[in-house]
């Protein structure tokens, strides 16, 4: 049943069990450890004055693919110190309307990059539609992008949460702490390179 654990309990307790199932208990635990440990230090830094919001978009039709709050994405942008625009909806991976965008006017939208419709491909469907065109990120061009692995359930999503953080202090929206992520997405193969 989804929704049944925290993300970030459920990501703990994959790699502990992967490990054991695969006869590498140590090698799982210490894979969960490192990420319990980067969480812990993440949750510590200041957090900002009033949570900025960000609105995660997979996918752009006549709808929005988006994640709600029994995805991983809910758990990346809390650590970050942020607050999804859609952690009221209680789904994992879903549609929400341009109109649900529109309403969240949030400060900064993530991207999923994946599949045939790149970002800029997103990046254009936003400032076109009347919904989105207007809002204070896509007129700011305040937007991450990061590939499909670190929004899923992964040890990158500790990697994710780490950038999401290090793009919210670079626009401004999260007191500056110097935080540099250990995985560094500039040097991954995607497109969109500069919506970091």
């Amino acid at each position: 049943q989804r929704g049944t654990m925290d993300p970030w309990e459920a990501l703990d307790t994959d790699l502990r069990n992967i490990g054991i199932i695969t006869g590498n208990a140590e090698t799982g635990a210490a894979a969960a450890d490192d990420v319990a440990e980067r969480l812990e230090a993440l949750r510590a830094l200041p957090a900002p004055e009033g949570r900025p919001t960000i609105f995660l978009v997979d996918s752009t039709s006549d709808t929005i693919l988006s994640s709600g709050s029994f995805g991983g994405p809910q758990g990346i942008i809390d650590a970050a110190g942020a607050r999804s625009a859609t952690e009221d909806v209680a789904d994992t991976w879903t549609s929400v309307s341009w109109e649900r965008l529109a309403a969240e006017d949030p400060d900064m939208i993530a991207f999923v990059d994946y599949g045939e419709q790149t970002v800029d491909d997103k990046i254009a469907a936003l400032k076109a539609h009347p919904a989105s065109r207007d809002l204070k990120a896509v007129r700011e061009n305040r937007f991450v992008n990061l590939p499909y692995g670190m929004w899923v359930s992964s040890p990158l999503n500790i990697d994710a949460a780490e950038t999401i953080r290090a793009v919210l202090e670079k626009h401004g929206l999260a007191p500056e702490t110097g935080l540099t992520p250990q995985l560094d997405v500039t040097e991954l193969q995607l497109g969109g390179n500069d919506w970091l």
